[in-house]
């Protein structure tokens, strides 16, 4: 809860000295994420949506434990986690964006499914062989071809080989960062197919992270909108493709293409996704709304009520609020 990420970059031996004596800049700050809550509850699947460079992906990463918060803490069915909690890291996995960087090339498939269950002592050594073809088929591989190297497989089998070892460890939660954004559009339905078959086989819950609205509105029960490592937009999915609320919320949706539009000028949003080195004050979101006032401009925007399982952070609707 109230999860801040920054990433600095540590200056050499000549920068140090150069700030001892005065004549140096300080260090380059990254401000990934600034005080973000997200509450996914068990068994649902969220889609965690935005811009490239707005804190999606470090925000998974956090999620799953490979970077560490800058403050607020990681929690697992309302306890803090532990840096030490092996179980709650076996319980929450990720499933990575590119399916070929992603697979050792030196391991077989065999090992690559099989390793980390027998290193937790989940199986023993020599069931390991038909777990991965177990597993191997619950994700629609062919079991036989698991003494194969990576180099051996498509991308969609790539993808399906990355789901496979993540389910290896018996998770509970995953955290899928851009898991079909690589595959070809055919490919893609497939692999969403799987994780909704899989869904509701294993009893899986699911952090969606993708860019990509049509395949965020397929899969997902609820949708979350980032900008600039903040949450601006919370709600049902329905909820959100039916009457957006906040302005950058409202200006992805109206470039998605529709069946029911046979002509549509494109208008990308205005202006230029600001540097998280130097994020505006106030509202992040200001300089391209076609709304701001001098409070968007002046005070950050509090996530507020706006319905049912609904939150915006919006100066708008805080102020609708209050006139009502």
């Amino acid at each position: 809860m109230g999860i801040s990420k920054r990433f600095a970059k540590s200056p050499d031996l000549a920068a140090r000295i150069a700030l001892k004596l005065g004549a140096g800049t300080p260090p380059v700050v990254v401000h990934a994420l600034d005080r973000v809550n997200l509450r996914v509850m068990q068994g649902e699947v969220v889609g965690l949506v935005g811009e490239s460079g707005c804190g999606k992906s470090t925000l998974g990463r956090v999620a799953v434990g490979l970077h560490a918060p800058s403050s607020g803490d990681r929690r697992w069915k309302g306890n803090v986690i532990a840096p030490d909690d092996l179980p709650t890291r076996l319980a929450i996995q990720m499933i990575f964006q590119d399916p070929y960087a992603s697979l050792n090339p030196r391991l077989r498939i065999a090992d690559i499914i099989g390793e980390a269950p027998v290193a937790h002592k989940l199986i023993a050594p020599a069931d390991q062989e038909a777990y991965v073809a177990d597993l191997m088929q619950q994700v629609g591989l062919d079991a036989t071809l698991m003494r194969r190297f990576p180099h051996q497989f498509s991308g969609g089998q790539r993808a399906r080989i990355g789901i496979a070892r993540a389910l290896a460890v018996k998770p509970e939660f995953l955290v899928c960062d851009e898991a079909v954004a690589a595959l070809d559009v055919s490919i893609q339905a497939q692999v969403l197919n799987l994780f909704i078959a899989l869904r509701e086989k294993l009893g899986l819950t699911y952090l969606f992270i993708s860019h990509d609205l049509g395949v965020v509105q397929h899969i997902s029960d609820r949708v979350v909108i980032m900008y600039l490592g903040r949450v601006v937009e919370s709600a049902p999915t329905e909820e959100v493709f039916r009457a957006p609320l906040h302005p950058y919320t409202q200006a992805l949706l109206a470039e998605v293409p529709r069946l029911d539009q046979r002509r549509k000028d494109f208008v990308a949003i205005k202006g230029e996704i600001p540097s998280p080195i130097h994020p505006p004050s106030g509202c992040h979101f200001h300089p391209r709304c076609p709304h701001a006032t001098e409070r968007c401009r002046a005070e950050a925007p509090p996530l507020i009520e706006a319905g049912p399982g609904r939150v915006v952070a919006c100066h708008l609707h805080s102020a609708a609020q209050n006139a009502s």
